[in-house]
């Protein structure tokens, strides 16, 4: 049986969204999940009690919204096989600029980085690691760049804070409606399969679940590591593909 983990964040019930869509809770019935990544912004006991039926084994890091919650961490790190994954909400990150998401996994010491904050569904490969950001789960509004100044005090430390925050902000529209989504993570040793579930509308208005299936293999030797040779062929294997399921 698979151990699947179930990868989600920036649910803001009741403030932003009423609940987790219909669609998506049929889907994320009990005994099916081994264990939770929450990348916070729950806001609500309630939320945080439904999660815990999803799966008993609940990991939660503090978001930007969750201001009672003190005494959570603000990253964590999980073992799966053989990958360590990190995750975090992300409003302690300047900007989702991939060199600074790079800098954020080395520190942890991980081989996927989970961030959250954008409502926003990405993922991408980037020297050697897996970065994923799984959306939100409610489609919960996000907000402008005048929230990520107050959060981190006019941009954060640093040199290049003020274009971090354009890089954090670009892409988004106050009127951009957010679509749904969440992401299940199989890891099989070196290897992870990625589903990404969104919850999207046809032209008549009808919701559907699309699901996309991306795949990750961690390189035996890191890229740039010995000869040409052996680091084009490392990157080559640890290359992710898309695909629709």
């Amino acid at each position: 049986m698979a151990f699947l983990i179930l990868v989600i964040g920036d649910l803001h019930i009741p403030d932003r969204a009423l609940d987790i869509p219909a669609k998506f809770k049929k889907l994320l019935a009990p005994g099916k999940i081994s264990q939770t990544l929450c990348l916070g912004n729950l806001t609500d006991r309630s939320t945080y009690e439904y999660l815990r039926t999803i799966a008993p084994d609940l990991k939660i890091v503090r978001g930007r919204m969750d201001v009672e919650a003190t005494s959570l961490p603000l990253t964590s790190v999980v073992t799966h096989g053989n990958l360590r994954i990190g995750f975090l909400e992300g409003f302690t990150l300047v900007s989702n600029e991939p060199d600074l998401l790079l800098a954020e996994a080395n520190r942890l010491d991980v081989d996927v980085l989970c961030w959250g904050g954008t409502h926003k569904f990405e993922c991408f490969e980037y020297m050697d690691k897996f970065f994923v950001n799984p959306g939100s789960a409610t489609g919960a509004f996000t907000t402008t760049a005048a929230s990520w100044a107050v959060n981190l005090g006019g941009g954060g430390s640093g040199s290049g804070g003020g274009e971090g925050q354009k890089e954090q902000d670009k892409g988004f529209d106050e009127d951009e409606e957010v679509v749904p989504s969440f992401c299940l993570m199989d890891v099989q040793g070196i290897s992870l399969t990625l589903y990404v579930y969104q919850l999207r509308k046809d032209e008549k208005g009808v919701e559907n679940v699309a699901v996309e299936k991306v795949t990750y293999t961690k390189p035996v030797q890191p890229t740039g590591a010995g000869n040409a040779a052996a680091g084009a062929g490392a990157a080559a294997s640890g290359a992710a593909s898309v695909s629709s399921s």
